[in-house]
């Protein structure tokens, strides 16, 4: 429903977000800057990328029972990840063992029915509409006893389709296309109608989307949509149960729920800790936690492989690092000014600074919606992604930001922007010291903020206090419609707030395609738009390189793939 972000937002092509690298999807690498017919990469250009490294076992492999002690980045405030608040990757990971979500993703972004809650699933034409017909499993039931309906799926479209502005949600991808959901054979079967043709139905209540399902009685109006899951997970619907929030302690803990219908989950508990995620890899290696997401962080990346029991999982997923600009700051409203800070940035020192150490391929990303390994990657940017400071410096003359000094002025304010980072992120910190001397050669200066990552998108990032941020964006398997939130003019979790309807057309477009070359061609049109409108500097494909105990199973780097949480367990 829209990207996840992450502290270093929900693709291939959806984002989600995290505070251990913050958080979307995209990759980079082209023939050249301004060939925007630029062909996917040569194989010995394109990076060599896992698709997915859980070290999998067959549940009948695995020890019945144990403890998964997880670090998290951020101990959210808001633990609905459907509302606009609650999107960060921390929240999305603590939630997705306890809400339904319809579908699995694998390694290659198949998507399957998840039979715990779903009997059947499918999109048919009738009198000229896309309709789909949602069966349920009539086992399946909320924590409070509820059977879970075709209400719940009427409520979650009410409350998600845009209509109605009070209900503040992350993303009405999909469900704003919904003209009616309606009671079908009986209350376990819901039938669906859209006004226009939706290709990417299956991100709808979808894990890799990030999309779960809420209770109908946890979201029947505004106020519920928006405060009955603050503070609290007040109802759930999956193989655990939340048995402690525990603010004071910073941790999360939920233990295997004894009425779960599907397989029986092979841990006994799994405890969120959170923390800042430079102390991450440490907690790690002194065996305070036993999986965590490392992201590009070098330091942490050799602590675990030189942990005893400890292992590496990496992948490439579509997962990126990028900076955002604050298309609503006074200084920043006119897009020549932001694409003249794009091009004063020099990505490619970003990104071997962030990225050494790793054994990742540094290179640069130069899409917003598709990574270098996909089909149909390519250069859009028409040399907006070049390192060019003498045309930024152009760019901000003619848009009468004249240099007085050492720092420009217009109307006799200067042009000093405010970059709110969280601290304990290394790349995070990094990215910073890079841009405060980037921008100062063409006249800009920079003031850098750190903010505590409990409260930087709480703070900061999603009340748009900001002029400049960087974070990560974390992606899933639908390239058309997972990106949308994050860059249409009214999206939930546009924090650049800059778009334009050249975009929103372009992703409307491929969203309904009814083939791959027809969406592939839009989503390329999008990203080209979203290259004038300069809200958000894409760097680099964000490594997905996680530490976990050597005996754990079926979790780690999972690529375009769903954690199957019933099936994580120990080796015995």
């Amino acid at each position: 429903m829209g990207r996840r972000r992450h502290l270093s937002r929900r693709t291939a092509l959806l984002a989600c977000l995290s505070a251990v690298s913050l958080s979307l999807t995209l990759c980079s690498c082209s023939a050249g800057p301004d060939d925007t017919s630029a062909a996917v990469p040569s194989t010995l250009e394109t990076p060599k990328l896992t698709a997915m490294d859980i070290n999998p076992h067959d549940r009948a492999d695995l020890r019945q029972g144990g403890t998964l002690r997880v670090a998290i980045a951020q101990f959210s405030t808001q633990w609905s990840p459907v509302q606009a608040d609650g999107t960060e990757s921390s929240t999305v990971t603590v939630t997705k063992p306890l809400l339904p979500t319809f579908f699995r993703s694998d390694a290659a972004g198949t998507q399957t029915v998840n039979p715990a809650y779903l009997q059947d699933a499918h999109s048919e034409i009738r009198d000229g509409r896309q309709v789909v017909t949602w069966t349920l499993n009539p086992k399946a039931r909320w924590s409070d006893g509820t059977p879970i309906t075709w209400r719940d799926i009427e409520a979650n479209w009410r409350a998600l389709n845009g209509n109605d502005p009070a209900y503040k949600s992350s993303s009405s991808t999909g469900f704003e296309l919904v003209t009616s959901v309606e009671k079908g054979k009986d209350d376990f079967q819901a039938v669906m109608t859209f006004e226009r043709p939706f290709s990417e139905w299956q991100s709808m209540f979808n894990s890799a989307a990030n999309a779960p399902l809420l209770p109908a009685s946890r979201i029947a109006t505004p106020d519920l949509f928006n405060t009955a899951y603050l503070d609290a997970i007040p109802v759930t619907a999956g193989p655990f149960k939340v048995e402690k929030l525990d603010k004071a302690a910073q941790t999360v803990t939920l233990v295997a729920d004894p009425a779960w219908w599907g397989d029986k989950p092979l841990l006994d508990r799994i405890e969120f800790h959170a923390m800042l995620p430079d102390t991450m890899a440490a907690a790690f290696g002194n065996g305070t936690v036993d999986f965590f997401n490392n992201g590009p962080n070098v330091a942490g990346y050799q602590l675990i492989r030189n942990t005893k029991g400890g292992s590496v999982r990496r992948a490439g997923g579509p997962d990126f690092r990028q900076i955002t600009l604050n298309g609503r700051s006074p200084a920043l409203t006119d897009p020549a000014v932001r694409q003249a800070l794009f091009q004063a940035i020099n990505r490619d020192a970003i990104t071997r600074t962030d990225l050494s150490g790793l054994d990742w391929p540094t290179i640069t990303l130069n899409n917003h919606l598709l990574v270098a390994n996909q089909n149909a990657y390519r250069d859009n940017s028409l040399g907006l992604s070049r390192y060019d400071p003498a045309e930024a410096v152009r760019k901000l003359d003619a848009a009468g930001w004249k240099l007085d000094g050492d720092v420009r002025k217009k109307d006799g304010k200067e042009l000093n922007l405010r970059m709110v980072i969280p601290t304990g992120v290394t790349q995070a910190q990094n990215e910073a010291t890079a841009a405060a001397h980037d921008l100062k050669a063409v006249g800009v200066k920079l003031t850098v903020v750190a903010a505590n990552p409990n409260e930087f998108f709480d703070k900061y990032i999603n009340r748009h206090d900001f002029d400049i941020t960087a974070y990560s964006l974390l992606g899933t398997p639908f390239p058309a419609s997972g990106s949308r939130a994050n860059f249409v003019q009214n999206g939930g979790t546009n924090q650049a707030q800059a778009g334009s309807p050249a975009v929103d057309a372009a992703l409307d477009r491929a969203a309904g395609a009814t083939d791959a070359a027809t969406s592939f061609e839009a989503i390329n049109q999008a990203d080209g738009e979203l290259w004038k409108v300069a809200g958000i500097l894409p760097l680099y494909q964000r490594p997905q390189l996680y530490g976990a105990r050597s005996n754990l199973a079926n979790i780690g780097a999972q690529g375009l793939s769903d954690i199957v949480w019933e099936n994580v367990g120990f080796t015995r």
